[in-house]
């Protein structure tokens, strides 16, 4: 979610810059925060630091989905143009001289591709689109503002040379019957399986049997596993390719059935196994000549829509709709799973007066209801997708669980008076198209899992009145509630970050809450790190 975020979640959300800067070493990609006006960014590929150069590059998504600028990637001359408001950059793979507004400008790093990621200088781009760009040496953090910003930036705390102390809360058991999950992403090999397991098969198990172990011994009792990265599988399907974070080629089958490995091993362990399907991303990249011929990129190049470096399934196509439902009932008809979980990439975010999510051709023939605003007719897109599968699932298996993790915040009450107050940069209503209250009204969900990826003291998207207001939303519905948590900004400095005992005084707040029926951590990977000893806490909370 962050936001995959990323990470997911959140997330997930997601995404981050590069910048020059001094007496630097080759520093670890994790230990690198970005901020975009005060709100802290993740991606779902790490930056990087040029040692020699002291530039941080970052992969184009970045650059695409977090400032919102035009992206066109030409194989054929190795170069990438950037437009944004009334700028236009040009960066060619090994040419250290930008064009800039037809301008030369050197660079000192130029355009180059790691792992098939196409991967860009940050503080050169930002400062060409109007950005101001600091780096924090101590901190390893990147402060990016805009001109235009209406946000505060973090409030960074000034750090003493030891590490921050966390004060223990006291033991207790929690809610017994909640439901304590980990997000497990496989997009970028992020949580399981490691990129350097790739067509090891007894590595994948051994890496996935520790990560249960760890996760049971922290007090989960459910995993919520990528299954569908992006429209591709890590099962043997009928209807999309082997996904390439299995075997480093996309089409490979890995040799096993990796998912009913998956599945019985944690029921092996007495917790839940849940099927995360990230529903529309079609491709990471632009780039379908990598791609199986089964590929919907090359079976249905109609339904695809370009948007950055990324390639979406077009949401307003019925028949693109109903594809995907298929794919995730064969999951559904052949597999024992508890749960069918969706992530929030719907519609893209990041469009900008220049840079649009070009379906307009699609809103002219599919728009049977006569919206005469595009924005609700991309929510009732998502609306008919929501409550067909939800439809589907209950007609095959009505036990399974099935709910959807949207982004923290529905609506800032600015713009709607029943929303939250908040000030959050973008809403699931506005900019993902996800009309989760209408889900949540009409049953189509069992639950759902906000990402309230914030602490108690962010004053803009305060995690106590998120989960106040979601807690409203379901409150006389069938619809559980589940919240999200942000384990992986512990450490960092957005604010409220810098004690364990964030994630613990959240799931103390949550006992004050009936609705609140348990939480998902993103992720994985990140529980398993102990961020600032957050797992003897948890471990404590719980009971483990």
């Amino acid at each position: 979610m962050k936001s995959l975020r990323t990470w997911l979640i959140p997330l997930l959300i997601l995404i981050m810059f590069s910048s020059t800067v001094g007496q630097v070493g080759a520093a670890s990609p994790r230990d690198i925060t970005i901020y975009l006006d005060g709100v802290s960014l993740s991606s779902d590929a790490a930056p990087y630091i040029k040692p020699k150069e002291n530039v941080t590059m970052v992969p184009l998504r970045v650059i695409s989905e977090g400032l919102g600028a035009t992206i066109d990637w030409s194989q054929a001359t190795k170069s990438v143009t950037i437009i944004k408001d009334e700028n236009t950059i040009l960066l060619r793979t090994g040419n250290k001289t930008a064009q800039v507004n037809g301008s030369p400008v050197s660079l000192d790093v130029s355009v180059e591709n790691i792992k098939g990621r196409t991967m860009v200088p940050l503080r050169f781009v930002s400062e060409q689109l109007g950005l101001n760009v600091d780096w924090n040496q101590i901190l390893k953090t990147i402060t990016l503002t805009s001109k235009d910003s209406v946000v505060e930036p973090p409030e960074f705390e000034h750090p003493d040379t030891t590490p921050p102390v966390t004060v223990e809360p006291p033991i207790t058991e929690g809610r017994q019957d909640e439901l304590r999950g980990a997000w497990v992403s496989t997009v970028f090999n992020l949580d399981w399986p490691s990129s350097g397991s790739y067509g090891k098969m007894e590595v994948q198990k051994n890496e996935y049997i520790k990560l249960l172990d760890e996760l049971q011994g922290m007090g989960m009792n459910a995993v919520f596993v990528q299954v569908r990265p992006s429209a591709d599988a890590i099962y043997p399907s009928n209807l999309v390719p082997w996904t390439s974070f299995l075997t480093g080629t996309a089409g490979k089958d890995p040799g096993y059935d990796p998912l009913q490995f998956l599945i019985e091993e944690t029921h092996r362990r007495g917790m839940e196994f849940h099927a995360w399907f990230n529903p529309f991303r079609a491709s990471t990249g632009s780039d379908t000549s990598k791609l199986p011929a089964n590929h919907v990129a090359k079976e249905h190049p109609e339904w695809i829509v370009k948007f950055g470096s990324t390639l979406y399934i077009n949401p307003g196509i019925p028949e693109a709709r109903q594809s995907i439902i298929n794919v995730i009932m064969e999951v559904v008809q052949r597999y024992d799973i508890d749960g069918v979980h969706l992530d929030d990439y719907f519609y893209p975010t990041g469009e900008t007066t220049s840079s649009k999510f070009n379906d307009d051709s699609t809103y002219k023939t599919y728009n049977y209801m006569q919206f005469t605003n595009k924005g609700d007719w991309r929510r009732d897109n998502i609306n008919s997708f929501v409550r067909d599968l939800g439809q589907s699932i209950e007609a095959v298996k009505p036990a399974i669980s099935y709910g959807i993790s949207p982004f923290g915040v529905w609506r800032n009450k600015a713009t709607d008076i029943t929303g939250s107050d908040s000030k959050a940069g973008i809403t699931a209503y506005d900019n993902y198209y996800a009309d989760v209250r209408t889900w949540i009204q009409n049953g189509w969900i069992d639950y759902v899992a906000p990402q309230l990826y914030w602490s108690l003291s962010r004053n803009e998207v305060r995690y106590d009145i998120l989960a106040d207001w979601w807690a409203n939303e379901v409150k006389g519905t069938n619809v559980k509630l589940f919240i999200g948590h942000a384990p992986y900004k512990l450490g960092t400095k957005e604010i409220g970050w810098n004690s364990a005992s964030e994630i613990i005084n959240q799931l103390k707040y949550n006992e004050g809450i009936p609705e609140i029926k348990g939480s998902i951590f993103f992720s994985a990977k990140e529980l398993q790190k102990n961020p600032l000893g957050l797992i003897p806490l948890l471990q404590s909370y719980y009971g483990s």
